[in-house]
């Protein structure tokens, strides 16, 4: 019997840690959804409005909504640890940058060019175009194309935000005390 305890006292922390990343993981996505609907409105004023090239619009969507991010982020998915050294708030804020810019203009600048120059998505949506119109929003193909690109590029930089946001831009150094160290 003394063995049953002992694995229940070591499987309870497993389960708590396992709904704490999963409510980590869903208040990530709550903040990725403001951040999705800033960046994309962005995107799409500086496009419809502003008449820039998509690849401006995605610098100025991007550098808007990783600003939202940090903040966002830093308040209410990655909280400091009061076991763990105080962050620096800027060199978080550089990381996060640095985290996002792979994903959110290197990895994203490829993907808009894959959809919209190679595969040529505007092609293939004449069909949405007409259901558009037929509800009075009229698209050409090709201005649809350029709005959908950047919804269809999150289901690849979604999940790997996260992974770099939780184990580098908002990880937490162990407290020194003198020259031994606490886990965070």
């Amino acid at each position: 019997m003394p063995e049953i305890q002992e694995n229940e006292q070591i499987q309870e922390p497993k389960k708590k840690n396992s709904k704490e990343l999963i409510l980590q993981i869903i208040k990530f996505g709550i903040v990725g959804v403001i951040n999705t609907i800033v960046s994309y409105v962005v995107y799409n004023f500086c496009y419809y409005v502003l008449g820039w090239p998509y690849h401006f619009c995605n610098l100025a969507g991007f550098i808007i909504s990783v600003l939202n991010a940090w903040f966002l982020q830093s308040k209410f998915v990655f909280k400091e640890s009061e076991d763990g050294e105080k962050r620096v708030w800027w060199k978080v804020l550089i990381k996060t940058y640095i985290s996002y810019a792979f994903s959110g203009l290197f990895l994203t600048e490829l993907l808009l060019i894959f959809w919209i120059d190679v595969v040529h998505l505007g092609n293939h949506l004449g069909g949405l175009c007409e259901w558009l119109a037929g509800i009075g929003m009229n698209f050409e193909p090709d201005d649809l194309a350029v709005s959908m690109a950047p919804l269809l590029n999150m289901v690849i930089t979604i999940p790997l935000n996260f992974i770099i946001n939780k184990f580098w831009a908002y990880r937490q150094k162990e407290k020194k005390i003198g020259s031994e160290t606490e886990s965070a």
